[in-house]
């Protein structure tokens, strides 16, 4: 059994690891493993996906769809014992709110507002996007910009940040 930090937030780029990484620490954990998904099922390719990704980790997790009230999932997840929550993943989630037109900040603010107020470890995972080239059009230079600002007040406000890269975890922020 592993002792988890109030606030944990794993990124890294696409296919990096950063979810499996999430997923052991996770029922490393020895909490009941709840997994809040942001994902939705628009077309047959991410139906598979998310399928494939419930049947990985089995029957012992209970999932949870948040496309966009991620805070309020995070809040009804019960008191009735040790659980631990991972969210996968927030760059799909801020998608979410772009396309329904919600305020970015103030979503935020209540994410992190609901990370503070669970008595339950959260580990958040999403995808790095500052490292490539800059976006030619403003959707998604508009998309970059927002997932960037969010990510520094969640790693400003995470106990521990690891950043995946190719399968390894490389501490950014250690537990302090």
């Amino acid at each position: 059994m592993a002792s988890l930090p109030p606030l944990t937030f794993i990124l890294g780029g696409a296919r990096s690891g950063k979810s499996g990484r999430a997923q052991s620490l996770a029922e490393a954990s020895g909490g009941r493993p709840v997994m809040i998904a942001t994902a939705q099922a628009f077309d047959d390719e991410m139906r598979d996906r998310i399928a494939r990704h419930r049947a990985e980790r089995g029957a012992a997790w209970t999932t949870i769809e948040a496309p966009i009230d991620l805070p309020g999932a995070i809040a009804r997840v019960p008191d009735d014992g040790p659980s631990v929550i991972m969210v996968d993943c927030l760059t799909l989630w801020v998608t979410n709110l772009m396309l329904a037109e919600r305020d970015i900040e103030a979503a935020s603010a209540a994410l992190l507002a609901a990370c503070q107020a669970t008595p339950h470890p959260v580990i958040l995972v999403s995808n790095e996007t500052g490292f490539g080239i800059v976006p030619l059009d403003p959707l998604s230079r508009r998309f970059r910009d927002e997932a960037g600002r969010l990510h520094q007040r969640v790693a400003a406000a995470a106990d521990e940040v690891i950043l995946m890269v190719a399968g390894l975890p490389m501490t950014v922020k250690p537990r302090g």
